[in-house]
């Protein structure tokens, strides 16, 4: 969190002593007069700093599009820190130059001007990429004639000093530079505020964040020792914002006004060598503000920290945004475009009031505060829900403390937190006919365009005759052609998923070259998708098409079609063509969990290991109580988890799962999933519930906590071959640590690492009844509800914790 002023402004007043903020002489490589550079693919640098950590030129964001910018040279990840055309980028043969009149110019290849700094040049004598990420055009005496410090995208680097008035404006999307919804503004009246913007115009809407400081003269300070602050004219401290430990010397730092609104300050180690202790090669947050930005934002116009109709979750600094049961997202590239409802709304035709046609799907800890239209007192649920159903305009109600708040769409200011003491009731049509795809011409269609045209060609009775005859023939023909398909093309296709053609994804995976992963029925080739954004795609190809993988080639393709969360695999479409069977995922680029936990030298950070288990967790709940036919998948492990580029937890892999049901809660199938995950009634032919998930997933969070594999046959003491037996020891022993030893970070955190042993405790007990629901054990994770001792597992014999 951001640090306290009072608290660190002794502290901070030391770190100015020592290492003042004024950026010193340094030498530079310059640009001179009459230079050019031209936009093409592997041509991106002009000019490097002296030290090699920045450059400035030409990153390639799209096929034929480039954007001048600035960025971290000696990291993987290239980050860029300043940009001039984020709102117009360059296409391919574009040219910036310094002409020889000393004007910095960026023109298309036909020599139309797409930016300039505005100055007029005539006194530049050179420009230059300074080590301090400031890109320059100087005059003879070195006088800074225009500075990029002075005009700032998103980001503010150490060195850097903005004045009153200054703004940043956050990216519209990660990988999308022009300006986008949020701004972070240090006022005339020194007043520093996070801002919403009427978008798509720049007017600041709401203040979400603010320092409540007023006066002339003040500055926003990053200075070298990485501790960013507002500072008076008179060189005192006026607020603190944001304070690294770690030393600018072996760390790269950035602070980020980032495209979800959040303000991040950064660090990344310089080099594997540097003092960097478990930290990973990667960017780590250090300091982030507001505190919450899902509950901070409450703007009386505008959408809210995510879009209209969707709700906001904020857990370690990380904003998400979720459409509702029953609403999917507009533009799922693009969640701050919001929600919509994926079912006719209720007719407002008196006639027909359709109040028996509707339910209401409950959201614990949910509000969308701000959009109701009335509000009554002292009712209890039952009455609050009739009155909605009554209410064609009503599309959601809030109930809490015996009041009842109505509400119709759209609805904003949407977020779900344990804080909140209310719960949402949305009003959901009951068929949930929410299949809206477009297939192919139906056969109604087709006979409707052969009586058009019986009708138009018409004019005698032998004619008709002669028509009537060929019409019955052409249907015939239709319906004998339509039936050829096998079993499973007709039970899928239903589904809002794109058909591929066997040809199709064999081209996409050039010819089925790179596998990612093989299985005992399946493989998954890695390909490239076929939209102009040539994304990676994860192609499935299920062998030697048994009864077996038929059945389960139908059940992932129906599982899926039924879902849509953030934390599952997103299944992209299908092939059903003569003998092959595929699907079609969206590509995971950093592999399963279990390659994140057990195949590297490093052991991945606590941090990152428990968000991945928090991910994983609201995946399983979406299955069991918020998809509209409740799932148990059946094969909860890490090889399962899969992770995206920003290590998002998603569950993948449905080809086991098993459908319930509406009210039902059991079912009787044979065994299914991974030794070492399955729950003991599969052995006992007990009816399998949603808690076999809930083991699967008590076994999994120990390997996440522990960072080791379920069973280990070559674990030096016998007592910890069985990772479940161990930790039960160790617990009764009181010897937590035992688990996580040579963890520093875990070490550090051992009352989390107790209260996340004991939930997992708590989800492989024998019993099914004592085991908690999903729900549950989310609570318990995100510490809203209290973890009691668990009970002792009479499964486990008790031995020393050794």
């Amino acid at each position: 969190m951001f640090l306290d002023q009072k608290y660190h402004l002794m502290l901070l007043c030391f770190f100015l002593a020592l290492l003042p903020f004024a950026t010193v002489a340094q030498s530079h490589k310059n640009i001179s007069l009459g230079s050019s550079h031209t936009a093409e693919a592997g041509n991106s640098i002009w000019a490097v700093s002296p030290s090699g950590n920045f450059a400035f030129g030409f990153q390639q964001i799209q096929e034929n599009g480039f954007l001048l910018s600035i960025w971290f040279n000696q990291i993987p990840e290239k980050t860029v820190v300043w940009s001039a055309n984020g709102g117009n980028l360059a296409p391919k043969g574009s040219k910036v130059e310094l002409t020889k009149d000393g004007s910095l110019l960026l023109n298309d290849p036909t020599g139309r001007q797409i930016w300039s700094p505005g100055s007029s040049g005539v006194e530049t004598s050179y420009a230059a990429m300074l080590d301090t990420g400031n890109f320059v055009l100087a005059s003879q005496s070195s006088e800074y004639l225009w500075q990029s410090f002075d005009h700032p995208t998103d980001t503010i680097l150490p060195g850097q000093v903005l004045n009153q008035p200054s703004t940043l404006v956050s990216r519209y999307l990660e990988t999308n530079y022009s300006s986008g919804r949020f701004q972070f503004v240090l006022k005339g009246n020194g007043n520093l505020v996070l801002y919403t913007t009427h978008y798509p115009t720049n007017a600041p809407n709401f203040a979400y964040w603010t320092t409540q400081k007023f006066g002339n003269g003040f500055s926003l300070v990053f200075n070298q020792s990485g501790v960013l602050f507002l500072q008076a004219s008179n060189g005192s401290i006026i607020s603190m914002i944001s304070s690294s430990t770690s030393p600018t010397k072996d760390f790269y730092q950035r602070a980020v006004l980032e495209y979800d609104g959040v303000f991040r300050h950064y660090v990344y180690p310089k080099s594997s060598s540097s003092n960097t202790g478990s930290l990973q090669m990667a960017w780590s947050t250090v300091d982030f503000l507001p505190s919450n930005i899902c509950s901070d934002i409450r703007e009386d116009f505008g959408s809210g920290a995510c879009g209209f109709n969707s709700y906001c979750m904020f857990d370690g600094g990380i904003k998400s945004c979720y459409c509702p049961y029953g609403y999917s997202f507009i533009d799922p590239d693009d969640v701050m475009k919001g929600c919509k409802p994926d079912f006719d709304s209720q007719s407002c035709d008196g006639s027909s009031p359709e109040t028996d046609l509707f339910y209401f799907h409950e959201m614990e800890n949910t509000d969308w505060p701000l959009t109701d239209y009335e509000y009554f007192k002292q009712v209890n649920e039952d009455w609050c829900k009739q009155e909605c159903l009554s209410d064609c305009f009503c599309a959601l109600t809030i109930l809490g403390s015996n009041e009842c708040w109505k509400k119709k769409l759209p609805f904003s200011n949407g977020m779900q937190d344990s804080t909140v003491q209310r719960k949402a009731l949305l009003k959901i049509r009951k068929d949930n006919s929410t299949s809206k795809c477009e297939g192919p011409v139906r056969k109604k269609d087709q006979s409707k365009l052969i009586m058009v045209i019986s009708v138009l060609l018409s004019s005698s009775v032998l004619l008709n005759l002669l028509l009537l005859v060929a019409g019955f023939s052409v249907v015939y023909w239709w319906r004998s052609k339509s039936s050829k398909p096998n079993q499973s093309s007709q039970a899928i296709v239903e589904t809002c998923l794109r058909s591929f053609t066997f040809e199709e994804l064999r081209k996409a995976t050039n010819e089925f070259k790179e596998v990612l992963g093989q299985g005992a029925f399946s493989t998954v080739y890695k390909g490239v998708s076929f939209d102009h954004t040539r994304n990676h795609i994860a192609v499935k190809k299920l062998n030697n098409m048994v009864k077996e993988n038929e059945e389960e080639f139908k059940t992932e393709v129906s599982t899926f079609s039924r879902t849509n969360h953030r934390n599952l695999v997103q299944l992209l479409g299908f092939c059903n063509d003569g003998e092959h069977r595929m699907l079609v995922y969206e590509f995971m680029s950093q592999g399963s969990l279990a390659s994140f936990l057990f195949d590297t030298s490093e052991r991945p950070s606590w941090s990152q290991r428990m968000q991945i288990a928090l991910e994983t967790a609201r995946g399983i709940l979406y299955l069991h109580e918020e998809c509209s036919t409740q799932i148990i998948h059946c094969d909860i492990k890490p090889q399962n988890v899969l992770l995206d580029e920003s290590f998002t937890a998603k569950i993948s892999d449905f080809g086991l799962a098993k459908l319930l049901k509406i009210g039902q809660s059991r079912t009787n199938t044979g065994i299914r999933g991974t030794k070492g995950y399955v729950a003991p009634e599969w052995f006992r032919n007990m009816p399998i519930t949603i808690k076999v998930d809930v083991y699967s997933y008590g076994v999994l969070l120990l390997e996440i906590i522990c960072c080791r594999r379920s069973f280990e046959a070559n674990a030096e003491n016998e007592n910890q071959m069985v990772l479940t037996d161990w930790t039960y020891d160790c617990f009764h022993e009181r010897k937590l640590d035992l688990l996580v030893e040579g963890d520093n970070e875990a070490l550090d955190e051992m009352k989390m690492v107790e209260k996340y042993v004991m939930v997992s405790l708590w989800c492989i007990q024998e019993d099914p009844s004592l085991r908690p629901t999903m729900k549950k054990v989310l609570q318990m994770l995100e510490g809203s509800v209290d973890v009691a001792t668990p009970p002792d597992l009479p499964s486990f014999t008790t031995t020393m914790c050794l």
